[in-house]
């Protein structure tokens, strides 16, 4: 018997990947260390705020991809 947790499809596996590699990046070790650039501003919004923005927007799309194809 396979546990209810563990991805059963291929599908399954890249979405489940994706999504904790990307969740990867928004924790603080990486945050406050690669992402936390005070330097660095796009049209007065910070360098951090606009690449927490895209990580979060592409988990969003992880999620979206795993519920299109049914996993």
């Amino acid at each position: 018997m396979r546990h209810h947790f563990l991805p059963r499809t291929r599908n399954g596996r890249i979405a489940f990947v994706a999504f904790v590699l990307l969740f990867g990046l928004v924790i603080p070790p990486f945050t406050h260390t690669v992402l936390n650039r005070v330097d660095l501003s796009f049209a007065g919004i910070p360098f951090l705020y606009i690449a927490l923005f895209a990580v979060y927007s592409a988990l969003i799309a992880v999620l979206i991809w795993a519920y299109r194809k049914g996993v």
